[in-house]
């Protein structure tokens, strides 16, 4: 199935995008055939009629996140409806009628610039003629996002980051959605052929709530306590705020006490439980490879020397970190970033792993992707 994804540079877009390299990971790993043959666009793509016809031709499913939500009135007011126009001449130019999901908003009923310029947007996309499904989303947070830029949860989290707390309003509500879950939404209504409006369920929380939630991760995190992770809300929440420590807050130094018999430390805390491991690794091997979508994560070398990579999924920069078991230092990996570790020194590398959740089999949540690409 050929799916181009518009906007794939964007929150949502990234995140549709690693969630379908993420099955062809799988199926390569598996010696299936890949699903997919995935397409993903940004708006230079759109200002050249050659690349828009090679990119949409044969295209089974457009996933179509490109648009704009800040700009000047103007702007807003015609951009989105003359990229939903754009879009739809290049199928009408490429002979496809592929299924469109669009990433609308649930502000589009609402009489203002943005959700006229949205609601406005959808209609020409539904005009196309073949499968459409209009997804109506809320406030979506992720690891990703920007903050300062129309995103309150990335704003926040940069804020308790940054220990300088932002104004916020005592009566302001949000109603949030995970990008990951938005992006499965997507994903899910193409291979399963729902068309119409969709609602994903979202939480709804006022904003003084959200803020504190994020301090008290920070707090409990800088003292190496992981939060109660098993509501997959808040383990969301949780990683889109760790993904803003990377990374320059990594490794994080674990404190050692040392006496006549030896060192003791405190590798992990917290995290309403989970599953602990360990691995030798021999000189020169590699361990890992490979991304998590939802799992929380975190390596600590016991014994030996090694450098630990980490690369967000379909980029091209890398982020190394040389580890050691005389100075135990954590790292955790975030999600959406493939990763793995290097013994490079000379004897067997001792590592513990930790993860907030049980291995299953049948739900590994672990994707094999190399990190030199």
């Amino acid at each position: 199935m050929k799916v181009v994804v518009t906007g794939a540079g964007g929150l949502i877009g990234w995140h549709v995008a690693v969630r379908l390299h993420a099955a062809n990971c799988a199926a390569r790993f598996e010696k299936r055939n890949e699903p997919f043959e995935l397409v993903r666009l940004d708006h230079a793509f759109f200002e050249s009629d050659t690349f828009l016809h090679d990119a949409l031709k044969g295209a089974d499913a457009v996933l179509h996140f490109a648009g704009v939500n800040r700009a000047p009135d103007e702007t807003l007011k015609a951009a989105n409806s003359a990229i939903a126009k754009r879009l739809i001449d290049g199928c009408k130019a490429a002979g496809v009628y592929p299924h469109i999901v669009y990433a609308n908003s649930i502000h589009a009923d609402s009489d203002t610039i943005y959700g006229r310029s949205k609601r406005q947007a959808g209609d020409i996309l539904s005009s196309l003629g073949g499968p459409y499904t209009n997804i109506l989303l809320p406030h979506i947070f992720g690891e990703g996002a920007r903050p300062r830029y129309n995103n309150v949860t990335a704003t926040f989290i940069e804020a308790v980051i940054e220990g300088a707390p932002p104004d916020i309003s005592p009566h302001g509500r949000v109603s949030l959605l995970h990008a990951g879950a938005a992006a499965q939404a997507s994903i899910n209504a193409v291979l399963e052929r729902r068309t119409g409006d969709l609602r994903p369920a979202s939480r709804d929380i006022a904003v003084t709530e959200l803020f504190e939630i994020l301090s008290r991760f920070h707090a409990d995190y800088q003292t190496n306590v992981y939060p109660n992770l098993s509501d997959e809300f808040d383990a969301a929440l949780f990683n889109s705020y760790r993904s803003s420590l990377y990374p320059q807050f990594f490794p994080r130094a674990l404190k050692l006490n040392r006496d006549g018999r030896g060192t003791l430390f405190e590798a992990v805390k917290g995290g309403g439980g989970g599953q602990t491991f360990l691995s030798t690794t021999e000189p020169g091997i590699t361990r890992g490879d490979h991304f998590h979508l939802d799992k929380v994560e975190r390596f600590v070398v016991l014994q030996g020397e090694a450098v630990i990579r980490i690369r967000k999924v379909l980029s091209d920069e890398i982020w190394e970190y040389r580890v050691s078991g005389e100075t135990p230092s954590a790292v955790d990996m975030p999600t959406l970033h493939t990763h793995s570790i290097e013994n490079v020194g000379d004897q067997p590398l001792i590592t513990m792993f930790w993860t907030n959740s049980l291995f299953d089999p049948a739900h590994p949540d672990t994707y094999a992707d190399k990190v030199h690409l």
